[in-house]
């Protein structure tokens, strides 16, 4: 499923004293299968952004079109559109109301309409996705672990099978391990399933060793749009904008100002291991 964004405008309070325009002139494409990270701080407009994508907020002008259709025209229905691009909210767990995981996991695809066989066969394949196995079946949600629970949030999209997955801060609140687990569910996620992903970040770390492009959003506009290490080559201009590109982008930088012929363009640790040996070899 590819969405198409164009020239894409929102304004917060329209016609009241309270106006502002969060969404100025966006137009992306975002295709089918391809994990995103939408950058920005906080203020930038990427939560308002990944809003419109499934309905939630309507543009103040410009379109979008999901597989080539507007979502604006009329008699579209919203009700597809949402169970196509499911949303994880930032602090998802807050979503969690049922009186077990299971039962939880079980309720958008039991607002589909769907038969109670499929709705149960669904919740089950979403939970084994998220790593949630049927011990946790009869838990109740509040009895989780934080990141625990946010497996259970996104276990309860993922039920409704969505060809397009966004999550907003979905590691916000968690301990470093809480947050690599995360990432790296969501990684093998989009590994074995090959669903698009949009994660929704302010943090360059988190997002460096994962996406496949960064969008950086920046007072309601789109700064930069390119794979991660065209994005971090900018790094000066994303002080300006108070991001900071992962501290291996620093250690580079600081090695090539010493001489180091290492590479410029690495993202991760991983990378920046390999470029220093390389250039150890090479002396």
């Amino acid at each position: 499923m590819s969405i198409q964004i164009e020239h894409l405008q929102y304004v917060y309070g329209a016609g009241t004293v309270f106006e502002k325009q969060a969404l100025r002139d966006i137009s992306l494409t975002i295709p089918d299968g391809q994990f995103v990270g939408i950058i920005g701080h906080t203020g930038s407009g990427k939560s308002t952004l990944v809003q419109h994508l499934n309905g939630l907020l309507r543009a103040s002008s410009g379109d979008i079109l999901v597989d080539g259709e507007s979502i604006y025209q009329e008699g579209y229905s919203m009700k597809k559109l949402r169970s196509s691009v499911g949303l994880v909210f930032q602090y998802p767990e807050y979503q969690l109301f049922e009186t077990d995981v299971f039962t939880d996991v079980c309720f958008g695809p039991k607002n589909l309409g769907l038969p109670k066989e499929e709705i149960e066969a669904r919740a089950r394949q979403a939970m084994n996705a998220v790593g949630l196995d049927e011990s946790y079946d009869k838990v109740s949600p509040f009895e989780l672990s934080g990141g625990q629970k946010r497996r259970a949030a996104i276990a309860g999209i993922l039920a409704m099978k969505p060809k397009v997955l966004i999550l907003d801060e979905p590691t916000a609140g968690l301990d470093p391990k809480g947050r690599d687990d995360i990432l790296d569910m969501l990684a093998d996620l989009h590994r074995e399933s090959g669903i698009t992903i949009l994660l929704v970040s302010h943090s360059m770390e988190d997002v460096a060793k994962y996406v496949d492009r960064i969008i950086v959003m920046s007072k309601g506009s789109v700064l930069y749009d390119d794979r991660p290490a065209g994005v971090f080559a900018h790094w000066q201009e994303l002080e300006k904008v108070g991001l900071a590109a992962p501290q291996v982008t620093y250690i580079m930088h600081e090695l090539e100002t010493r001489g180091w012929p290492a590479a410029r363009d690495v993202t991760t640790v991983e990378e920046a291991k390999d470029a220093i040996l390389n250039a150890l070899h090479r002396k």
